[in-house]
């Protein structure tokens, strides 16, 4: 945000450096999370982008490290339409080794069995944290069972979180994935769960510099509105820094309804944006749904023949797309 607005809106920070917002659909996730892992199961946390699931994961494992009874791992690949079995056991290596120079073997024979010696010396549960998870090959994911049974054969407790977008969890539930997705937790993630407006007084108050006033910065008509079309952090954050530059531009503060309406995007919740959050771009919806990309982008302009539209938006429900 411009230096010159947030002086003349009384802005100490930035906000999107706020902090951690935290609601009772926030703790039982984790709490959630917490048991599942301690038993070694394979954890989907699904949520649309921007919802803050990456931020709240990245706290839960902060907790986990600090209270120090279960070892925690993470995936940082950041390919992971390219990653593969052997990218996550490399994981698992860095992670768990005690050596400053990691070595893996080559051949995937011993690969495994040195895994199974660093899980078996550990003695404490590992949880390994799967980030962009909706981007895994089928073939990974499938074979997310035999990595957690390398761990079982030694009595070890190996638990997956996989974080990523709805598209995870409806492609979990397709027929030809009933051989990992019947064994999976999947934990749908909600954000903010309707607690929009206490988000955004929580981030103004955060934000402003002592003593200003959230009432001063914007009003209640204001907030209703934002709170009735954005969903997320993510959207609100973006949209409220809008509104600002707009409310410097044309002289206005507080921020009014007029100003919001102004900045708010007129396709916002169009089909494309929707589908866009829940992680299905036109390149995947072509390729899940045997479509051409045309005529995926003919769809979401409303250009599709009646026909084949009807075709592809059944076949979409069924596969459980908010279309």
């Amino acid at each position: 945000m411009l230096t010159d607005v947030m002086t003349r809106y009384g802005l100490a920070r930035d906000l999107r450096q706020a902090g951690y917002f935290e609601t009772e659909h926030h703790r039982q996730i984790a709490q959630e999370m917490r048991a599942a892992i301690l038993t070694g199961q394979l954890i989907a946390v699904t949520g649309v982008v921007g919802s803050g699931k990456t931020v709240m994961l990245r706290r839960f494992q902060e907790t986990l490290a600090r209270e120090g009874k279960v070892i925690v791992s993470r995936s940082l690949s950041v390919e992971k339409s390219r990653a593969t079995l052997q990218t996550l056991i490399t994981a698992l290596f860095y992670d768990l080794s005690n050596e400053k120079e990691v070595k893996i073997p080559p051949q995937g024979e011993e690969r495994e069995r040195e895994l199974q010696q660093l899980i078996r010396r550990k003695r404490k549960p590992i949880v390994l944290f799967v980030d962009e998870a909706h981007d895994l090959p089928v073939k990974t994911l499938v074979e997310l069972k035999r990595l957690m049974e390398v761990a079982a054969d030694v009595a070890g407790v190996l638990s997956i979180v996989l974080i990523g977008h709805p598209k995870l969890h409806n492609a979990l539930r397709r027929s030809t994935m009933e051989e990992i997705g019947s064994r999976t937790a999947v934990l749908p993630f909600e954000g903010l769960a309707g607690q929009q407006a206490d988000y955004i007084r929580w981030l103004l108050g955060t934000c402003a510099a002592e003593g200003t006033m959230v009432d001063s910065l914007i009003t209640d008509a204001a907030i209703a509105l934002v709170t009735e079309r954005l969903l997320t952090p993510l959207q609100i954050e973006q949209h409220l820094i809008l509104a600002f530059e707009e409310g410097f531009r044309v002289g206005e503060r507080p921020v009014t309804v007029e100003v919001i309406e102004n900045i708010l995007a007129r396709d916002l919740n169009d089909l494309e944006a929707r589908l866009t959050r829940h992680g299905y771009t036109v390149r995947a919806l072509a390729e899940q749904f045997s479509a051409k990309p045309a005529e995926i982008r003919q769809l979401f302009r409303g250009e599709l023949n009646a026909a084949r539209f009807q075709e592809l938006s059944e076949r979409m429900r069924s596969a459980g797309l908010p279309i």
